[in-house]
């Protein structure tokens, strides 16, 4: 297995080409998808503004997030058939991102990069969130991170 994240996809695809896991395909064959459309949007600035792997992460958590969403409007509108589609969509996306941080372990980062960056109030939390961007990029809910910063800053 390789370690860029574009060649790991291409290799699973493969794979599930080969032992007909259509919902793997599928999956698969979306997140392929995303990245080409990252790309020609990348190509359309005129620079060489290749999305490099924290990119591809950051569009993984996207597709993600977009999921969760899904799931939970087919849940409140009495379809756990999709819901489930779309967790299992879910578990396929996360293998390619860095295991993910627990909330203990999220608050943890988030009192450590406080007292790095010195923040004390609220006006604060562009320079902490920057911050835990920077150093946890892919790995961290930033939406929880949010939030605990805002509580640790008295929000």
């Amino acid at each position: 297995m390789t370690d860029n994240l574009r060649d790991r996809i291409e290799e699973e695809l493969k794979l599930a080409i080969r032992s007909q896991d259509k919902r793997r395909m599928a999956t698969l064959r979306l997140i392929s998808a995303a990245i080409k459309d990252r790309d020609i949007q990348a190509r359309g600035t005129g620079r060489d503004d290749t999305p490099t792997e924290a990119d591809l992460q950051a569009l993984l958590m996207k597709m993600i997030k977009q999921r969760k969403e899904s799931a939970e409007m087919y849940e409140k509108g009495g379809r756990p058939d999709l819901a489930a589609q779309e967790r299992e969509e879910i578990a396929i996306i996360e293998e390619f991102l860095p295991r993910q941080m627990t909330d203990g372990e999220i608050a943890e980062a988030v009192e450590k990069t406080i007292a790095e960056t010195g923040a004390e109030s609220l006006k604060d939390i562009g320079k902490v969130m920057g911050a835990l961007k920077r150093a946890y990029a892919g790995r961290m809910d930033m939406a929880r991170a949010s939030r605990l910063v805002k509580e640790k800053l008295g929000g």
